[in-house]
C-alpha cells in the first residue's frame, strides 16, 4: 500500500455545554441543563467554531 495517498486530518475537539440534564423547559424553550435552544443543541456537533463560541458567551445570560 502506497502511503502517499493517505491524507490525515485533524479532529477538533468541540467543547459542549451540555451537563447530561435534557429536558426541555416549556415556558421558554430552553434545556433546563445547559439552557440552549433545540435548535443550538441540533447543530451543535456541525456548527463552527464561531458560532459555538457566540452560544457559550449568550449561556450565562440566560437563566
Amino acid at each position: 500500500m502506497d502511503d502517499s495517498f493517505i491524507e490525515f486530518v485533524p479532529v477538533r475537539r468541540i467543547v459542549s455545554p451540555c451537563v447530561n440534564i435534557c429536558e426541555i423547559d416549556p415556558r421558554d424553550r430552553l434545556c433546563r441543563g445547559c439552557a440552549r435552544t433545540t435548535d443550538e443543541i441540533a447543530g451543535w456537533s456541525s456548527g463552527s467554531d464561531a458560532w459555538r463560541a457566540a452560544v457559550m458567551r449568550e449561556l450565562p445570560g440566560r437563566r
